[in-house]
């Protein structure tokens, strides 16, 4: 029996992000994909011109409508937006999944630099959201938002605010090392006391847009087949990695899916 998923986030019409990539990546990774849309955005890979956000009711009833008919084996959430959104996803997750891996990539602010989540939905989202997460991917610049502290600049510091983010209540961290100098890009996984150090060299590229939708929404799927989460999140990093070198100029990552690694 194929494996589902479900991503909750918003839209990306150029299809590099948000919802469209999360759809390519569960397709991509042999699970079939569900969604429950939080904002449209007018986007491309250049950057985001214009947002609209839906109501935390119609959330909420695409959540039920799903999950009153369908079979839900992962879920992956992303743009969340606002603080009354945070809540009703969170209300969702505490009343359907239970017993489902739960992905949540806190997304703050797109690559090109519009702000995706309000300032005052930092709060809801570490106090609501975090702890429904068996697992959440930060990158560097959102881990210090959560923590209210400078990003970090070195793997000790990457794990201990790793573990500091552990403490706000998901079951694990994957905190994403790209932003760190040099020539390769580290993850750190921190669960039940276990530190992970996932390496990757460096690709040299601007053409970035969508890498963590890949990322979350693969390891997301990765769970929802029941793979361990140190061997799903080495999945999904290889599997986001490897397409970087082969997009040429001006491709988002999601023009080109490259291989699936099994």
């Amino acid at each position: 029996m194929i494996a589902t998923a479900l991503s909750i986030a918003g839209s990306d019409p150029s299809g590099g992000a948000g919802i469209q990539a999360d759809l390519k990546s569960f397709s991509a990774r042999g699970v079939y994909g569900m969604t429950a849309l939080t904002a449209l955005t007018a986007q491309n890979t250049c950057g985001v011109t214009a947002i609209e956000v839906l109501s935390p009711d119609f959330v909420t009833a695409q959540l039920d409508a799903v999950f009153s008919d369908v079979r839900v084996n992962g879920i992956k959430v992303g743009m969340i937006a606002n603080a009354a959104i945070a809540s009703a996803v969170a209300e969702g997750l505490q009343r359907y999944a239970e017993a489902i891996p739960v992905v949540v990539d806190p997304v703050m602010v797109a690559k090109g630099g519009a702000r995706l989540l309000d300032p005052d939905a930092v709060h809801a989202v570490a106090t609501q959201l975090l702890p429904c997460a068996t697992v959440i991917t930060p990158n560097l610049p959102e881990a210090a938002a959560l923590l209210g502290c400078s990003e970090a600049t070195s793997r000790s510091i990457m794990e201990e605010q790793a573990h500091r983010l552990v403490e706000m209540g998901p079951d694990a961290v994957l905190l994403k090392g790209g932003h760190l100098p040099g020539a390769h890009s580290p993850d750190v996984l921190v669960t039940n006391g276990q530190t992970h150090w996932l390496e990757a060299v460096r690709v040299e590229t601007a053409n970035t847009h969508g890498t963590g939708c890949s990322l979350s929404a693969s390891l997301a799927a990765e769970l929802a087949k029941g793979l361990p989460l140190i061997d799903a999140a080495k999945v999904a990093k290889a599997f986001s990695n490897s397409t970087l070198p082969l997009l040429p100029a001006g491709w988002s990552l999601y023009q080109f899916w490259g291989p699936v690694y099994d």
